[in-house]
C-alpha cells in the first residue's frame, strides 16, 4: 500500500499531519510501544468487548477464513496510565484455530496489548498495513474520545502476519486533533428554531422578545489555531470573507498580537431561518478568545460580532440551550432602540436578557423541512419588512403574550404535547409571525398544513423561513415522508430529524 499516497490524500481533506500521527498511520512495528516512546509513560489495555462471533463476508476476507468460522471479536482502549487519557481505540478480528491455546488465553482472558503478547509468545510476525484514511466521529468514538460531531477521526487497518496467513487484523483510530503539533480550539454550535418575535408594538415601553428552541442538529464546527495572519478554509469564498471580517474585529477587541487560522468543519446553509450567521460568528469569537485565553460572556461576543440585536435566541442557544425566551429590548427615547430593526441593522444594541429557559422534553422529537423556494428575508429586505409592518397592532400582540405565558410555557413545563403543539399553531396567525408568514410562497404554508395533517402535534415557520418546523413524539417519520411527498411534487427540498439541544456550544481544547 502507498502509505505516503493515503496521508496526502488525508491532508488534502482535513489539513496538516503532525510527524507522530504519519508515524502512528504508517508504522509498522508496535503501536504500544511507541506510544509509550510518544508518552513518556506506561500504556495499558481497557478491554470494551470481547466475544467469539462467526466471520461475516468482510471478515473472512480480511483474515482469510471461510464464512462463519469462529472469530474473536476484541473492542480496546489504549490508555495512558498517568493521565488515563484514551490514546488509540482499536478493533480487532483474530480466528481463533490459528491460535495456540496460551495465546488464546492471553488475548481473551487479559488486558495485555497484542504486540506484547505476540513477543511473549516469541511469533514471528510482520504487519502489513491496508489502509489509512480519515472518517467523521461515531457516536461511539465521540464518547470515547469527548469528541464533537463530525470531528474528524484517523483509522488505519493492518494484517499481522504470520506464516503467510493473517494472524490478526486490526483498525485503529484516534482524533485528528490529537497528537498534533500546536494547541487548536473545537467548538461546537447548535442551531436554532426562531417561534416568533413577541411585541413589534413597542406601546409598553419594550419592543422585540424572542421565543426560541435550541436543536441538536444542524450545526457548526470549526477549529482555530495560532497564525501570523488570518486564514480561514473550508467554506466558500463569501464565507471566508464574513468570517475574515468577524476574526478581525474579534482580534481588534482583545488586542491580540497576532492571527489565527480557522478550519470549518461543518456548516449550515445561510437564510434558511436556522441563525447559522450568528452561530458561525459567536463560534469564531469563542474560539478566537478561548485560543488567546480571553475569558468574556457569550453576551459580549455577541456585541463584538453585532448580533442579538433584536432577538436574542441565537446567542442564548449558544450560550445554553433549551426553550428560550428573552425580555427585548427598552424602547422609546432614552431606551436601546426607538424604531423597528432587525438583528441585522440593530448591530450597537446588546443582546437582551433571557427571561424564561426550561429544558425542552426529550421524548419530543423535531422535523426541519426546508423546502426549496427562495432564501428567507436577509439585509435591506429584511430592514424593508420591519419598517413598512410594524407597529403590529397591539391586540395580537396582548393575544401572543397570552398565548406564551397561558399554554406555550405550561406546556413545555408540563411535558403536554398538545397543549404545547398547539399553542405553536397559534402564534403562526399573531403579531410579526403573521407578517412573516404571509410573505411567504404558497408552498411553505402548504407545507405546514401537510405536516399537521400527517400527525405533528404543532408546526411553525422559523424565523423568516423558508425552514418549518414540526414538534412530535411519535409518527415523525410518516410525516417526514408527508412533507418530502409534498415538496417532492411542487418545489423540492429537503428535511432532518433532529432533537432540542438542553446545553449551549461545546468548546474543547485540542
Amino acid at each position: 500500500m502507498d502509505i505516503s499516497g493515503n496521508i496526502r490524500d488525508i491532508e488534502e481533506n482535513v489539513g496538516r499531519l503532525s510527524r507522530i500521527q504519519k508515524i502512528l498511520l504508517g508504522t509498522d512495528g508496535s503501536v504500544t510501544q511507541l506510544l509509550e516512546s510518544i508518552t513518556g509513560n506506561p500504556v495499558t489495555v481497557k478491554t470494551l468487548l470481547q466475544e467469539i462471533v462467526p466471520a461475516d463476508a468482510q471478515t473472512s476476507g480480511r483474515v482469510d477464513v471461510s464464512l462463519g468460522d469462529p472469530v474473536n471479536h476484541r473492542v480496546v482502549e489504549l490508555r495512558d496510565t498517568v493521565t488515563n487519557d484514551v490514546l488509540i481505540y482499536a478493533i480487532s478480528k483474530t480466528p481463533v484455530e490459528r491460535l495456540s491455546p496460551s495465546f488464546k488465553q492471553d488475548l481473551m482472558m487479559a488486558d495485555i496489548p497484542i504486540g506484547k503478547i505476540i513477543k511473549q509468545h516469541h511469533i514471528e510476525a510482520r504487519r502489513e498495513i491496508l489502509s489509512a484514511r480519515v472518517t467523521a466521529a461515531t457516536i461511539e468514538t465521540g464518547r470515547i474520545f469527548s469528541l464533537c460531531p463530525k470531528e474528524p477521526v484517523l483509522s488505519r487497518q493492518y494484517q499481522i502476519i504470520h506464516k503467510d496467513k493473517p494472524l490478526i487484523f486490526i483498525e485503529e483510530q484516534f482524533p485528528y486533533n490529537q497528537f498534533l503539533d500546536e494547541r487548536r480550539i473545537i467548538v461546537n454550535t447548535p442551531s436554532r428554531i426562531h417561534v416568533s418575535l413577541i411585541d413589534m408594538h413597542g406601546g409598553s415601553g419594550r419592543v422585540d422578545g424572542g421565543i426560541g428552541i435550541a436543536l441538536d442538529e444542524p450545526g457548526v464546527l470549526l477549529e482555530v489555531q495560532q497564525s501570523p495572519d488570518i486564514r480561514v478554509t473550508g467554506c466558500d469564498i463569501a464565507t471566508q470573507e464574513r468570517v475574515r471580517g468577524i476574526a478581525s474585529e474579534v482580534l481588534r477587541q482583545i488586542h491580540a498580537g497576532a492571527g489565527t487560522s480557522i478550519h470549518i468543519r461543518s456548516q449550515y446553509p445561510a437564510h434558511t431561518g436556522l441563525g447559522s450567521g450568528s452561530q458561525l460568528a459567536l463560534a469564531t469569537a469563542r474560539a478566537i478568545c478561548e485560543l488567546y485565553g480571553k475569558n468574556i460572556p457569550v453576551t459580549e461576543l455577541a456585541r463584538f460580532v453585532g448580533r442579538g440585536g433584536t432577538s436574542g435566541i441565537g446567542t442564548a442557544a449558544f450560550e445554553q440551550g433549551g426553550f428560550i425566551i428573552d425580555g427585548g429590548h427598552r424602547f422609546g427615547p432614552g431606551g436601546d432602540k426607538t424604531d423597528f430593526r432587525p438583528s441585522s441593522a440593530s448591530r450597537e444594541v446588546s443582546p437582551p436578557p433571557v427571561i424564561a429557559r426550561h429544558d425542552f422534553p426529550a421524548e419530543w422529537k423535531i422535523l426541519l423541512a426546508t423546502p426549496d423556494v427562495p432564501m428567507g428575508a436577509s439585509g435591506t429586505m429584511e430592514a424593508d419588512i420591519f419598517r413598512r409592518h410594524c407597529p403590529v397592532p397591539l391586540s395580537e400582540v396582548q393575544a401572543l403574550c397570552h398565548e406564551v405565558l397561558m399554554r406555550m410555557l405550561p406546556g413545555i413545563a408540563e411535558h403536554d404535547l398538545d397543549l404545547f403543539g398547539s399553542s405553536i399553531n397559534t402564534v403562526q396567525s399573531l403579531g410579526f409571525k403573521k407578517v412573516e408568514l404571509g410573505l411567504q410562497p404558497p408552498e411553505v404554508t402548504g407545507l405546514l398544513n401537510v405536516m399537521r395533517g400527517a400527525g405533528a402535534a404543532g408546526a411553525g415557520m422559523s424565523s423568516f423561513g423558508p425552514t418549518v418546523y414540526a414538534v412530535a413524539d411519535t409518527g415523525v417519520m410518516e410525516i417526514e415522508r408527508a412533507a418530502q411527498s409534498f415538496m417532492h411534487v411542487n418545489c423540492g427540498g429537503t428535511t432532518l430529524i433532529t432533537s432540542a439541544r438542553n446545553s449551549g456550544a461545546v468548546v474543547r481544547v485540542a
